[in-house]
């Protein structure tokens, strides 16, 4: 069975491969008459807790899942460095659809719920490109009303609505307001959808897929969608080693993503642009190299800098990494640019299309992030191109000079670390400024 499975993924990376790279050169206009549109059709797809370290293409972390087709998004686009999310879910899907930070809408933590009166992504496009078809699939958590997320402006939802499940096999399924139960597996079940969804649309699309895979509970996937051999399935195996389980079910969405891309036409993935992100950062029971204090749910590198990779329509620069700062804020305007609204920036977001085309396109000069605390408060922190400062909930401090130690040690204001050099100092005191302009 692992041979067969082995052979079953080289497979589908040569299909995925010629997929790409089928007609990448061929600059043929499409016709009047084709049913293809000509605006790009734009596909958002969220892994859920997927670090740089777990993700193929990133130095960081010496065990990798196989994921030929996200590998295939890589070679063919860009990869970029320093994508700053928030340390969990809730926020980072908030500032994603709003374009704002956090701290603006209320939502800084798990269980915040987004507030309807926000102004959606979707609803900005139905506001300024009407011709655009939208769905939201998979992972919510943003409300538990069944009826969040049409309110908030989605034409077609059909997903989780809750953080995670119990069992990937056995979940509430809401599709437009009704909860069922599924017995499906998630991450099939969401393709599933995704694929019934996309068949369906005859204008211009954005399909924002979020999977619930890696989060937990770990487990085995189905065993035709990954490589990961014949592991137990008991809990304490599981619990004992859970690093294969967690790459299997990555494996195992990147075997649904390519199910996906392969059952659109040639012509229709000519004319899609394929954004994939994590949330944020690894789960510390598997993160790698990180300290397991420093993954998701932390404001340090580990929790807050994701993966994302962008490929096909609208991207010209192949098999490139980028290192521009980045928000999951700037997804709101950089989508809505791409649908051909002429927006360079709205709230927090600020359009980073042009990097798609030109590498020396203009960016921001700031990262933020945050994390709300249970017990009130918010940690909070702020980066530029070389240093990253940090402000505590608990009234202390951090500062890293990200360009020499970025896994963030030494911590530059310990007290054996003072005082600190002319540079160093120069970079707090523009981080201070700067946050408290962003936090005024």
């Amino acid at each position: 069975m692992i041979i067969k499975t082995y052979f079953r993924l080289i497979i589908l990376n040569l299909l995925i491969s010629i997929t790409f790279s089928c007609n990448k050169d061929d600059n043929t206009d499409l016709s009047e008459d084709s049913d293809i549109p000509s605006s790009p059709n734009i596909m958002l797809i969220i892994a859920d807790d997927m670090g740089l370290d777990a993700t193929p293409g990133y130095s960081i972390g010496s065990i990798k899942p196989n994921m030929p087709v996200l590998q295939n998004l890589i070679d063919n686009g860009i990869r970029f460095n320093n994508l700053w999310a928030n340390p969990t879910c809730t926020p980072t899907r908030s500032s994603i659809l709003t374009g704002k930070y956090g701290f603006r809408t209320g939502v800084t933590k798990v269980g915040d719920e987004l507030s309807t009166t926000e102004l959606s992504l979707q609803k900005y496009l139905e506001q300024n490109a009407s011709n655009y078809a939208h769905a939201v699939i998979g992972k919510w958590h943003l409300s538990n009303n069944p009826n969040h997320p049409n309110i908030m402006g989605v034409d077609y939802y059909a997903g989780l609505l809750s953080g995670g499940v119990q069992s990937y096999w056995n979940w509430g399924l809401t599709e437009n307001s009704i909860t069922t139960t599924s017995t499906e597996y998630t991450t099939t079940k969401f393709t599933n959808l995704a694929i019934d969804w996309v068949q369906n649309q005859s204008q211009p699309w954005f399909l924002w897929l979020a999977y619930n895979a890696p989060h937990t509970p770990f487990h085995l996937p189905p065993t035709e969608l990954h490589s990961q051999g014949n592991l137990p399935e008991d809990q304490a195996s599981i619990d004992a080693n859970p690093i294969p389980y967690y790459m299997a079910m990555l494996e195992a969405m990147d075997s649904e993503l390519g199910r996906l891309l392969n059952s659109m036409s040639q012509e229709e993935k000519d004319n899609t642009i394929f954004i994939f992100i994590g949330d944020n950062g690894t789960p510390a029971q598997v993160v790698q190299e990180y300290p397991g204090m420093r993954a998701k749910g932390t404001i340090y590198q580990g929790g807050i800098n994701v993966p994302m990779v962008i490929s096909g329509k609208e991207v010209s620069r192949i098999n490139q990494t980028e290192n521009a700062l980045l928000n999951t804020t700037d997804l709101f305007a950089t989508i809505a640019n791409l649908a051909g609204i002429n927006i360079s920036s709205i709230n927090d977001s600020q359009s980073f299309k042009g990097l798609l085309s030109n590498s020396n396109s203009t960016t921001r000069n700031y990262s933020y992030a945050e994390i709300g605390k249970d017990t009130g408060g918010t940690d909070y922190t702020i980066r530029n191109q070389t240093h990253k400062y940090i402000v505590f909930n608990n009234g202390t401090e951090a500062l890293f000079n990200l360009s020499i130690n970025p896994l963030e040690s030494p911590n530059l204001l310990n007290t054996n670390q003072l005082p600190l050099s002319i540079e160093d100092n120069n970079a707090k005191i523009d981080l201070e400024n700067r946050l408290a302009q962003i936090r005024q």
